[in-house]
């Protein structure tokens, strides 16, 4: 079952490319600090999992290519691997990539309506079939390669790179992503970059001379503030009873095994 928690992002995504640019510190020498980071095989596939125990009541992160529903959170259908909405942008850019790759695929002929939709909850020009179209996509290699750049460009590799340049390790760098992922990177005051800057507000990052665990704690009480400030936010599992546990109990590298709880579910990483 997909929890609601899995789509909110809070701005459109051409805010994201805009915003991305002025993110503090990107070229900071201090960006390599974490000598294995969640970019590491071995790390990113613990924390895809991570996100998806959150965000779709499963460790199963592969099987989420085919996904797609409307959850009636006022973005439109959310789909595939990271939960790409048709009324937030992604999606439209994760389809246009794919028709750049794939000429005459099975979702082409929806981006005149994708475009018309974007920054709304319409369905106009997708219904009936898109959800049947993109279940059939998903079965085509490149589309999942697509959802997967797309995954990594807008918002993995952002939050690696800026958790890097703050001298976090594996774990921080993962609450960076987690974050980006439910809040997107624009301007509103419950952003990523945002909740960021409440959180320096109160602590400093080892980049900037900082503990890291008080800073970790300063920045999951941003998050929190954050999702509580959205209805559908109101449980803050995936960081009370998640990130939080690996946090006290100071595996600040994401070291396996790992075990907490989501939505009450218990999840296990050996």
């Amino acid at each position: 079952m997909k929890h609601p928690a899995r789509t909110s992002r809070r701005t459109l995504l051409a805010l994201i490319g805009a915003s991305l640019a002025s993110v503090p510190l990107l070229n900071s020498p201090r960006a390599a600090a974490a000598a294995v980071g969640l970019d590491d095989p071995a790390k990113k596939e613990i924390a895809m999992k991570l996100v998806s125990s959150a965000e779709n009541s499963s460790l199963d992160w592969k099987a989420q290519y085919k996904y797609i529903e409307d959850i009636g959170d006022g973005r439109g259908y959310t789909a595939g691997i990271i939960g790409f909405c048709s009324g937030t942008g992604d999606m439209l850019d994760l389809v246009e990539l794919y028709a750049d790759r794939r000429p005459g695929n099975a979702l082409a002929p929806y981006l005149p309506a994708l475009r018309r939709v974007n920054g709304t909850d319409s369905h106009d020009g997708l219904d009936p079939n898109f959800p049947r179209d993109w279940a059939r996509a998903a079965q085509d290699q490149e589309f999942r390669r697509a959802q997967d750049d797309e995954r990594d460009r807008v918002y993995f590799g952002p939050a690696v790179r800026q958790g890097k340049t703050d001298g976090l390790r594996t774990l921080g760098q993962f609450a960076y992503y987690d974050a980006i992922v439910m809040h997107g990177d624009g301007t509103d005051p419950t952003s990523f970059r945002n909740i960021r800057k409440r959180a320096l507000n109160q602590a400093r990052p080892p980049a900037q001379g900082g503990d890291e665990v008080t800073y970790l704690h300063a920045f999951l009480d941003a998050r929190v503030w954050a999702m509580k400030q959205e209805e559908a936010h109101s449980d803050t599992s995936r960081v009370d009873t998640a990130q939080r546990v690996f946090l006290r109990a100071g595996n600040l590298d994401l070291n396996p095994p790992l075990d907490w709880k989501v939505y009450g579910d218990s999840y296990h990483i050996g």
